[in-house]
């Protein structure tokens, strides 16, 4: 059958999409044959980052490319906490408002605290308005395709690079919905191990060791399945042929899987495709222009384990606004602001907030920030020298460390120890120079970026957080670039 496409809408906005940047060549026609052609697997929960690499795409064009198709209505984004030991999709979200800071994965009986930078992942589906998919209403889908094409990521991987997904699904002897107040007598082949009955909604679960000799007489089991245990949550039957009467006692319809661990059988410990996490959506120019709304609700906000933060400064700005008044000085500050935007933007980081003069920018890693670093000299330096009476003299600290990322004032910022230290770092540093903390100068690439400055290594006492610590000196360079 052929796909059911609103034509109109997606020429209308694919040509909007490409006219709101430069993007390479092929790019849209590329996303178009994936909406035009792909089937519905394909076009749910898409990773960007599987995306540009099958395509050969660069990531962040990929990335860019998602977000503002997104929000031109032609996908939808949506957020993903991901249980690191059996690859389920514990919990979806279409905004970061109704992300939360803990979750619990039903399978595997084990909460987790949602973090940035590890298992929340990002994905775009195509919108229903421009092709209806059969994904768009799980509720209509049967058992089999709700459990391991809605409820698991094909991204997890065991050891041999064998999609857990795929593992999980050969394992199951039986996947169906009970209707409310219903029995289903369900005929299973146990092998030495266990039998684990589990729903991937709730936390009700049963396991059935099968051990002993194995026989041909019949053996069954009666399975009494509530809101959110069963009982028994444990039983023993010997291998062979049984049969497990599952009875439904909930007011509502209910899922019950089947599936046979092996004798012997150790969990593997899955690795993943790179996906597009939390951090690395957060440290977008791109979404934070485009989705300005995007707040976290959570009361205590989202932990990033590893976050690079840049801060800037102008030297003498007083003097500037005394000397040129304050419409012209505030005129010239802005442009400023623009460009080291741009800059930041160019080197895969976002800016988080202005402070008076100052910039807070983050960054993924420590490499794109002193790249940025280094470039918002050179800009400042060709700035000037179109405004060579009114010099803007910029002063950069960068720092590196875990954070929380927080809602203030209705904007995405980031709250802890390591946001004051970057800051403190940055009010070490004097005209045109650069001060990095150890943890960045020692960052691998990190070095060779340097190369032509002369680089300096200090014991500094900062002022505030009551640290002395390492810091390096980065001044002007000592030839050309």
């Amino acid at each position: 059958m052929e796909p059911r496409i609103d034509e109109p809408e997606l020429d209308e906005r694919l040509a909007t999409l490409e006219t709101v940047r430069s993007w390479s060549p092929r790019l849209i026609s590329k996303l178009e044959s994936l909406i035009r052609t792909g089937d519905d697997r394909a076009l749910f929960r898409i990773n960007p980052l599987t995306f540009a690499a099958e395509r050969s795409v660069d990531e962040s064009e990929s990335v860019d490319l998602f977000l503002h198709a997104s929000s031109l209505g032609l996908f939808e984004l949506d957020w993903l906490l991901v249980c690191p030991m059996c690859a389920c999709i514990v919990q979806s979200f279409g905004s970061l408002r109704t992300l939360e800071k803990h979750y619990r994965c039903n399978l595997c009986r084990t909460d987790y605290e949602a973090m940035l930078d590890d298992f929340i992942t990002v994905t775009f589906t195509v919108a229903s308005k421009i092709r209806p998919i059969r994904f768009h209403d799980p509720d209509t889908l049967d058992a089999v395709d709700y459990c391991f094409d809605c409820r698991v990521t094909p991204d997890g991987l065991t050891p041999d690079g064998q999609p857990w997904a795929d593992f999980f699904k050969a394992s199951t002897r039986d996947v169906r919905y009970l209707p409310p107040h219903s029995v289903a007598k369900i005929d299973v082949e146990a092998e030495r191990g266990t039998l684990f009955g589990w729903d991937i909604d709730t936390d009700a679960s049963f396991l059935v060791a099968a051990s002993g000799e194995r026989t041909t007489a019949p053996q069954s089991l009666t399975i009494h399945y509530h809101e959110s245990s069963c009982e028994p949550a444990e039983a023993r039957i010997s291998p062979g042929a049984a049969v497990l009467e599952v009875r439904n006692a909930s007011d509502r319809r209910r899922l019950i899987g089947i599936s046979m661990i092996p004798e012997g059988f150790t969990h593997p410990h899955l690795h993943f495709r790179p996906f597009l996490n939390g951090k690395r959506l957060l440290t977008s120019q791109t979404f934070r222009s485009l989705f300005r709304s995007e707040v976290i609700k959570a009361s205590e906000g989202i932990g990033v384990k590893d976050i690079t933060l840049l801060f800037t400064d102008l030297k003498g700005s007083t003097a500037l606004y005394d000397r040129i008044g304050d419409l012209n000085a505030f005129s010239l500050v802005q442009q400023h602001f623009d460009r080291l935007q741009d800059v930041t933007a160019a080197n895969n980081g976002t800016v988080i907030k202005t402070i008076g003069d100052a910039v807070m920018a983050a960054f993924m890693n420590p490499a794109d920030a002193v790249k940025a670093a280094v470039a918002m000299l050179d800009e400042m330096e060709g700035f000037n020298r179109d405004h060579s009476d009114r010099l803007m003299i910029l002063k950069i600290g960068l720092h590196k460390g875990a954070s929380i990322a927080v809602t203030l004032n209705d904007r995405l910022d980031y709250f802890g120890q390591a946001v004051n230290i970057a800051a403190r770092i940055q009010s070490l540093a004097q005209a045109e120079e650069i001060y990095l903390s150890q943890e960045i100068h020692d960052y691998p690439g990190v070095e060779q970026l340097l190369e032509g400055f002369t680089v300096e290594r200090r014991m500094a006492h900062l002022k505030g957080v009551n640290l002395e610590m390492p810091v390096f000196r980065v001044s002007v360079r000592n030839g050309p670039a």
